[in-house]
């Protein structure tokens, strides 16, 4: 059935059962070339960008509590605002070369990685007119954009690769809308997040691997001969790449099975390291297996959660608490694994929440939701330290934090320093740069 150029319509395609056994996948994650593009090398990006960096996001979805999590123990006030869950000196871990700061008792992971310079801190991130609704908070922060509207930020970049916004060599834009369509991003979970969805470049999420699989009937046939087939058929006169409805329906097909097989296939090889048996280790046990099978993909997505502590957050080992400690083993054990691998020189992480918390606890012994809250970046490739001030615990703005650092400057520094992409054309605006790359 798959080398019979009629057997393929849009409605023999629903009839003969393109099924998907997971229900977090839609068609479009797969349309044209983008799913096959992860499993070749030449399907590559515009010149000078660079195709072996990868990017992973860790989402602390729920708003992190910034203030019990980088700890500012030289401010009284955070002690007299939080009498019952603030972290007391003796307990929490002190961040080294800095004046006052220290790490929540059960980062001891994360404080590992900032002791080894692989970890660099960002304080007070926000932006202008703080939205305290979780989904508008997020949409804002992955749109980047204060209106919460249009494609994802990543979603963005991944289009520029194939639409003319990237840097070459020399540092100036290269336009070649020619160029064929990159792998798409991958997502941990039930869904993908907004920020990875593009224009053109759609994202692919799945829960599971086991699950991740697409049912083609006669799927045992030859897929290369079937692409040869195809390929040939849909070249004209000219070289040029023009698929029928049928055509186009078929290659989708294809793509998305051979996908599924090397995601699959790449899960299946567990990493070295062992990772914590919670959702976030499984989580990022997957992303490092596909690293190590060398998928072409460039960003990968997860997230950890929820950090909505309205009510009993606790202190030394609370909620929260049990939350980051998931968080610091979870990535110790990523970096662990790609230092293993001999991938930690290919990898960024970012990490953030869409907002922090008030200053002051509420009656709940919880806290509400507030403003600023600190990022993380991690990796060889991170820059290392504390990278921005502290907020200012004495001028607030309503009870809350006011935001020194908008958070859109460390995406351009992600766009611009480490996957050599065009920030002003990605997030449509000129932020500058917050030097969160090693240069």
């Amino acid at each position: 059935m798959l080398n019979d150029p009629n057997a393929f319509s849009r409605r023999a395609l629903l009839r003969h059962g393109l099924l998907m056994a997971s229900t977090s996948l839609l068609l479009p994650s797969f349309l044209e070339r983008s799913a096959f593009a992860m499993a070749h090398p030449h399907l590559s990006s515009i010149p000078g960008v660079p195709d072996e960096r990868i990017l992973v996001v860790l989402q602390l979805s729920g708003g992190n509590d910034g203030l019990n999590t980088i700890i500012p123990t030289f401010a009284p006030e955070y002690y007299k605002s939080r009498p019952a869950i603030a972290i007391q000196e003796r307990d929490a871990l002190r961040i080294q070369r800095s004046d006052g700061l220290a790490l929540h008792p059960a980062l001891a992971g994360l404080n590992d990685l900032y002791n080894d310079g692989l970890l660099g801190i960002v304080q007070g991130v926000g932006y202008p007119n703080p939205n305290r609704s979780h989904f508008k908070s997020m949409d804002i922060w992955q749109t980047a954009d204060t209106s919460a509207t249009g494609n994802g930020w990543l979603g963005r970049y991944l289009d520029s690769e194939c639409c003319g916004f990237g840097k070459g060599e020399s540092g100036t834009v290269e336009a070649n809308a020619s160029q064929s369509a990159g792998p798409p991003s991958i997502s941990i979970g039930r869904s993908a997040p907004l920020a990875l969805d593009g224009s053109k470049i759609k994202p692919v999420a799945f829960e599971s691997a086991q699950l991740f699989r697409w049912s083609v009937q006669d799927s045992d046939k030859d897929l290369s001969q079937a692409y040869d087939t195809l390929n040939r058929r849909g070249i004209d006169a000219a070289g040029q790449q023009r698929d029928t409805n049928a055509d186009f329906l078929l290659r989708t097909a294809l793509d998305a099975q051979v996908s599924s097989d090397l995601i699959r296939k790449a899960v299946a090889k567990r990493p070295q390291t062992a990772f914590p048996q919670n959702e976030l280790g499984n989580q990022l046990a997957m992303v490092s297996s596909m690293i190590g099978a060398g998928l072409k993909t460039r960003v990968y997505y997860v997230s950890h959660g929820s950090f909505d502590t309205h009510s009993g957050q606790g202190g030394p080992h609370g909620r929260h608490a049990q939350l980051l400690r998931a968080f610091a083993d979870g990535v110790k054990a990523f970096w662990q694994e790609m230092k293993a691998q001999g991938n930690d020189q290919r990898v960024l992480m970012m990490s953030f929440s869409e907002f922090g918390r008030r200053v002051g606890q509420n009656a709940s012994q919880g806290t509400d939701h507030g403003t600023a809250a600190p990022m993380f970046l991690m990796g060889p490739n991170a820059k290392p330290g504390v990278l921005s001030p502290h907020p200012s615990l004495r001028d607030l703005e309503d009870g809350d934090l006011k935001f020194n650092t908008d958070f859109r400057g460390v995406y351009a520094s992600i766009l611009e320093d480490w996957l050599k992409a065009d920030s002003d054309k990605v997030l449509e605006g000129r932020f500058k740069p917050l030097k969160v790359v090693k240069p």
